[in-house]
Formats: structure tokens, C-alpha cells, sequence
């Protein structure tokens, strides 16, 4: 416990970057009441750093849905995605199609929310 009685409060990291991982555990380390856990140990709180651009193993999105998603998170509709991308309406609707079966979602609102939570894209 630290000196005012309070309990120490556990964290756990999960950051895929070690110089991110390093830099945090440096800065945690002269904090008052804060001890990392040890590999192994349950701890109060985790923080969770995942790099961007690693999709998650269950989810394969290609590179053409990934910018369909993206345009889709911006509220872009089919016929503005087709004009961004050079392709036509046909071509969106079948990649948002692809999406929404991909992302079990409903339509494409619940597309991008399951993304967002997946961790897919980031709004």
C-alpha cells in the first residue's frame, strides 16, 4: 500500500509497439500508487495500445473495402464513394454489401459501428 493507505492500483499493458510499451513502463514506474503487473497477474485496469493498420484475424477486409469503410465512416454516400474512388455505383454497392456480410452488420451505419469497436478503423 502506498504511504496514504490507499491500495496500489495494478495495470497491465498490451501495447504491440515495445519502444511505446518501454516509454510507458518508464513514465508508470515514478508514479505513487501505480505497479505493473507481472506477466501472469490479474490487474485492476489493462492499457491496450493495438498498431492501427493490423486488421483482426477474424475480420479480411481488402484494401478497396478498407477505403469504402472509410468513406462510409464519413457519412459519404455510394454515389460520392464511386466520384472518390474512380469507380462506379455498382462497384460500392457490391463492396458495402461485402462489408456488411463481413462485419455481420445490418446496414451501414452498424457496419462502421462494428468496425470502430473492432478496432478495424477508428473514428
Amino acid at each position: 500500500m502506498s504511504e496514504d493507505n490507499a491500495p496500489e492500483i495494478v495495470l497491465a499493458l498490451e501495447i504491440d509497439d515495445p519502444a511505446l510499451a518501454g516509454r510507458l513502463e518508464a513514465l508508470l514506474a515514478g508514479v505513487a500508487g501505480i505497479r505493473l503487473a507481472a506477466p501472469g497477474e490479474s490487474a485492476a485496469a489493462t492499457i491496450v495500445a493495438r498498431d492501427p493498420r493490423v486488421m483482426p484475424d477474424d475480420i479480411a477486409l481488402t484494401q478497396r473495402e478498407l477505403d469504402v469503410l472509410a468513406l462510409m465512416a464519413e457519412g459519404a454516400s455510394n454515389k460520392m464513394i464511386a466520384r472518390q474512388l474512380g469507380i462506379s455505383v455498382h462497384t460500392v454497392k457490391f463492396h458495402v454489401g461485402s462489408l456488411l456480410d463481413k462485419l455481420d452488420a445490418t446496414g451501414r451505419t452498424d457496419a462502421v459501428a462494428h468496425a470502430a469497436r473492432r478496432g478495424v478503423i477508428e473514428l
